[in-house]
């Protein structure tokens, strides 16, 4: 399957990538605070790039979903967690209180959570 599919599947692929795409992030960033988080997100925005793929074929979607561009972002989201792992060991203890903690239930009383949260966003998206 290397043409794609037909004009109805690539304008509706087109149409609702980005919502998707958005969506897995959204449950990433909200994840400390709502059901969800890095592998859920990361797996929503993997189905994204999936779509793309089998909307338009492997060779037209290959700017976007490279294996080399997975490889390097795989990494990226295996290092990023490590620093945020490292930053809170350093300060006092593994993953604990180096960036402040706000009020419960608010988008920014995550504190580093949110940090590795992304980090595994971009790890099993990519993975994926």
């Amino acid at each position: 399957m290397t043409g794609g599919m037909t004009l109805i599947v690539q304008s509706t692929a087109r149409l609702i990538t980005g919502f998707i795409a958005v969506f897995g992030i959204y449950i990433a960033a909200t994840g400390h605070i709502s059901p969800g988080g890095g592998f859920a997100g990361g797996v929503v925005l993997a189905a994204a790039a999936i779509l793309v793929v089998l909307a338009f074929g492997k060779r037209s979607a290959a700017d976007l979903v490279s294996e080399s561009r997975c490889h390097t972002w795989d990494g990226a989201g295996a290092i990023g967690f490590l620093i945020v792992a490292l930053c809170g060991y350093f300060v006092d203890g593994f993953f604990v209180r180096f960036l402040p903690v706000g009020e419960a239930g608010h988008l920014a009383s995550g504190g580093a959570i949110p940090l590795s949260t992304m980090a595994i966003l971009v790890k099993v998206s990519a993975g994926l």
